[in-house]
């Protein structure tokens, strides 16, 4: 799945060729998305404000309201000449008078397009996420008072987009590493100090992979056809059994809740906590 990096990457990517541009047109080739797309017809003719990223979800804000973007577990937008050929899970194509097209590819089609009139952060999916993970508003101190009284393991907490927008699987896992903390470690068993080293790793953890354009998943290009290369720097997610890049340790692959979790023996003891490296 496109994770906050990927998103941001492909926003910056579409942004200089859409902010101030006209929408003349669109198309709707496949409406059968996560929900039923949803475009309406007076946004013919507007002119969008600008782009902005909230968590996952890219929005395209207009006078009227913003228009909710998100890539699903595979999608991607592309822009494109306006002569290059539909491809096979094209779903919607728009246009803004320019010499570029932007569609939006989904195979598995978990993304959605849809419109909200007015304040776009009221729309259900965007009124109770927390807050941006390098903003202001996010913090070792967010995290313990959210944490207060909850036995969730660190790692599921900071995937909740309740707690911290954006923290994906990959993230998750890098960032506990460079804070040295165990993924599988309950939240009422980290003190507050820790939660400052979390929060620090959490942004440059993320810092990084933007600046280096995303984690190179199997789905996600960047808008302009590159790979991300995050992933050349990857410390624990998806190395199981291969040696730490701090201390040599063989990295340890596990399933929680569902998800690869990855964390190095020695960095990230199961009694204590490892050196923050943030």
């Amino acid at each position: 799945m496109p994770e906050l990096p990927e998103v941001e990457t492909t926003l910056r990517g579409i942004a200089p060729h859409l902010e101030q541009q006209r929408l003349i047109a669109w198309r709707v080739l496949n409406s059968a998305l996560r929900w039923p797309v949803d475009i309406p017809v007076a946004l013919a003719g507007q002119v969008v404000l600008r782009l902005r990223r909230r968590g996952k979800y890219i929005i395209v804000e207009f006078a009227a309201g913003g228009m909710i973007l998100h890539l699903g577990m595979s999608g991607s937008l592309r822009l494109v000449p306006r002569d290059t050929p539909l491809l096979k899970h094209d779903h919607v194509e728009w246009d803004f008078g320019g010499p570029v097209l932007l569609r939006l590819n989904d195979p598995r089609r978990f993304g959605c397009v849809l419109w909200q009139a007015g304040d776009v952060d009221t729309h259900r999916l965007l009124a109770r996420l927390g807050p941006e993970p390098l903003g202001n508003a996010f913090s070792g101190d967010h995290l313990k008072e959210l944490a207060r009284g909850k036995r969730v393991a660190v790692k599921p907490f900071l995937m909740d987009a309740g707690v911290v927008v954006g923290v994906g699987n990959i993230y998750a896992n890098e960032a506990l590493h460079l804070a040295g903390v165990r993924p599988t470690r309950s939240v009422r068993r980290i003190p507050a100090a820790r939660f400052d080293h979390i929060a620090s790793a959490v942004r440059r953890v993320l810092a990084e992979a933007i600046t280096q354009g995303g984690t190179t998943l199997r789905d996600f290009i960047s808008p302009e056809g590159k790979p991300g290369y995050f992933r050349q720097r990857l410390l624990v997610y998806d190395r199981t059994g291969e040696p730490c890049r701090r201390c040599g340790s063989a990295i340890v692959g596990r399933v929680l809740g569902g998800r690869g979790t990855f964390y190095c023996p020695e960095c990230q003891p199961s009694q204590g906590f490892g050196p923050a490296a943030c």
